[in-house]
């Protein structure tokens, strides 16, 4: 039997080849980590929500197949005044083309669902490209507006989807609240669940064939505005100009974008929805909802006006409309 007596030179021979397969594998692990960091920064991701510091959020409806609700969630949409998004797949649009000239006057975003609710992933750039322009040509011919918002079928997205759609000068678009109304929730379970996702900036997820989708949507608006949001278009949404997405598909402008109106633009918006209140209460067709909506609209107006001061016209313009509109709210609650 051999017996193997360790000397120092041996030891520093043994500690050596150690040394050498112990560096061996740190490096190893390294550059495994640097592949996977620059496989995560090269990851293009859709916008699942935006970043903001404005109380705002946008509710958008995926159309793709029955239109029984589609005109019940439009008439709620126009009780409260509000616009949404509406992401239409071309077979329904061919199916329902009155239904999308009806969305698209009613001044809500029509955006791309894709032609014929495929995978997206498992096309190529072509097949990509040809699903989304045959959906944008059947939409652009009902309303005039090519549109500029795409979803993908179910969510499924990779790189390829993604720089296709950019390519394509169009924004992808995602969602950071699902309201699972597509699993036949309740209103009450829906708005639990907004309540506890909801963020500045987030995009609600639902369907214009869920089961409580629209009976439910009252309560839905009403849970998301009593948490302070006011509810806008993902067009409106979206910051104008450059941005990026991170990891998680938050929206970020860029130094240059913007996502909040110019002052001015504002003040003129809110003037005219005040006058529209207004006409509607002379008449007698303004709902509880539609005061309340533009009374906001009204303080939002008076706020600029003290703040920025700029011109005696404007403010005198705007007074008479609220002294007008004031007179008219007092004088509706008489009758």
């Amino acid at each position: 039997m051999k017996v193997f007596i360790l000397t120092r030179k041996r030891l520093a021979v043994i500690a050596a080849a150690l040394a050498v397969v112990l560096c061996m594998g740190i490096f190893r692990f390294a550059d495994r980590d640097v592949a996977v960091a620059a496989n995560a920064a090269q990851r293009s991701i859709p916008v699942y929500c935006v970043e903001t510091d404005q109380k705002k959020v946008s509710i958008s409806f995926d159309a793709a197949w029955g239109n029984e609700q589609t005109q019940s969630l439009l008439d709620t949409l126009k009780q409260y005044n509000l616009h949404a998004t509406f992401f239409l797949v071309g077979d329904w649009v061919r199916k329902y083309p009155e239904d999308v000239k009806n969305i698209a006057k009613a001044g809500h975003d029509v955006g791309n669902h894709s032609d014929t609710h495929p995978y997206m992933t498992k096309l190529d750039e072509n097949g990509i490209r040809k699903e989304i322009e045959a959906c944008n040509k059947e939409i652009e011919a009902l309303t005039g507006k090519k549109p500029t918002l795409f979803r993908p079928p179910y969510g499924d997205y990779d790189n390829k989807v993604v720089d296709t759609v950019k390519s394509m000068d169009m924004y992808c678009i995602q969602w950071d609240v699902d309201s699972l109304d597509w699993k036949d929730l309740t209103g009450e379970e829906m708005c639990s669940r907004i309540k506890n996702n909801i963020k500045n900036g987030s995009i609600v997820l639902m369907h214009n064939g869920g089961k409580n989708t629209a009976k439910s949507l009252p309560m839905i608006i009403e849970c998301i505005q009593d948490l302070g949001y006011e509810i806008v278009p993902i067009s409106e949404l979206l910051p104008k100009g450059e941005y990026t997405t991170d990891h998680t598909g938050m929206m970020i402008p860029s130094a240059n974008s913007t996502n909040k109106q110019p002052e001015q633009e504002k003040q003129d918006s809110n003037s005219e929805r005040v006058k529209q209140t207004a006409a509607e209460i002379e008449n007698g067709a303004a709902s509880k909802n539609s005061i309340k909506q533009n009374s906001n609209s009204l303080n939002s107006l008076n706020s600029l006006n003290s703040s920025k001061m700029t011109s005696s016209y404007t403010t005198s313009t705007n007074q008479g409309v609220k002294g007008e509109l004031d007179n008219m709210i007092n004088s509706n609650k008489k009758k």
